[in-house]
């Protein structure tokens, strides 16, 4: 079964923050990056663990030990320009929430509620 991806207002503000900094309007090969980048966002909605259950094959994201809840990431892009999305699943609800998207240099998230 499909799952729904949502993304949180934080995470929209990431994205619109990212297509400013890159100049997509400006850049073909800009606009295909961050197509792509919204493209792997959205593969969640079959695959939101791409990896296997073991843990050590799909650690958590780094902000979930200060969060108290499991938070996965997923990563996007190469050498010095990826990117983290990192992302709860209800499944309750099989849904999947995007909490915010980072550079992999940037510090961890403060991931609230």
């Amino acid at each position: 079964m499909a799952y729904r991806v949502e993304l949180t207002r934080r995470a929209e503000r990431d994205l619109d923050y990212l297509y400013q900094r890159i100049s997509a309007d400006d850049s073909a090969a800009a606009v295909r990056w961050f197509n792509g980048l919204e493209q792997a966002i959205y593969t969640l909605e079959r695959f939101p663990r791409p990896f296997p259950a073991k843990a050590l094959d799909n650690p958590a994201a780094p902000e979930s030990k200060k969060a108290k809840r499991r938070l996965r990431h997923l990563l996007y892009g190469a050498k010095r320009d990826v990117y983290r999305v990192v992302y709860e699943i209800d499944e309750s609800h099989k849904m999947v929430r995007v909490l915010t998207i980072r550079h992999t240099a940037m510090d961890q998230a403060i991931i609230k509620g």
